[in-house]
């Protein structure tokens, strides 16, 4: 699905500014990747860098920071977690969030209470694309995915 060419998964969990995805994984774990508008907002993605696995993560803190062109930030935290992995491909290769921000995913991470808490605070589904499409539009944000 996809709302101003922007691609939508309705199976994933997203932050309330549609910045983050998460996806949870069967060992308990949730996979945290950017979105569609939000790499589309970065531009060329030049560097990602994770937070060390075993580090505490709180709300509120970043789990990770991207660096473009155009922008630098982090990549935002909406609850307690301990970060267990990196992606290495995207550490090696930032513009794979360009070319498929939902397969390149940026870290894994164990929430520090349990995945149905952590996700709580996010939208999935019907809820999720209806925020997801307002704000393509709101903003007009037109996505374009490949390699830049």
């Amino acid at each position: 699905m996809e709302c101003n060419g922007c691609e939508f998964r309705p199976e994933l969990y997203y932050d309330d500014q549609y910045q983050i995805w998460a996806r949870r994984e069967e060992d308990g774990t949730l996979t945290i990747g950017m979105t569609d508008i939000s790499q589309t907002v970065a531009g060329k993605i030049l560097h990602v860098r994770v937070r060390r696995p075993g580090t505490l993560r709180p709300i509120g803190k970043p789990v990770a920071t991207i660096e473009s062109g155009k922008w630098a930030g982090p990549v935002p935290n909406v609850f307690d977690c301990v970060i267990e992995d990196a992606n290495h491909d995207v550490l090696d290769d930032p513009n794979l969030l360009n070319i498929e921000p939902y397969e390149a995913w940026i870290a894994r991470v164990r929430p520090s209470g349990s995945v149905d808490e952590a996700l709580s605070v996010m939208v999935t589904g019907d809820a999720a694309q209806v925020g997801y499409c307002e704000r393509t539009r709101r903003e007009d944000i037109h996505c374009e995915r490949g390699a830049r």
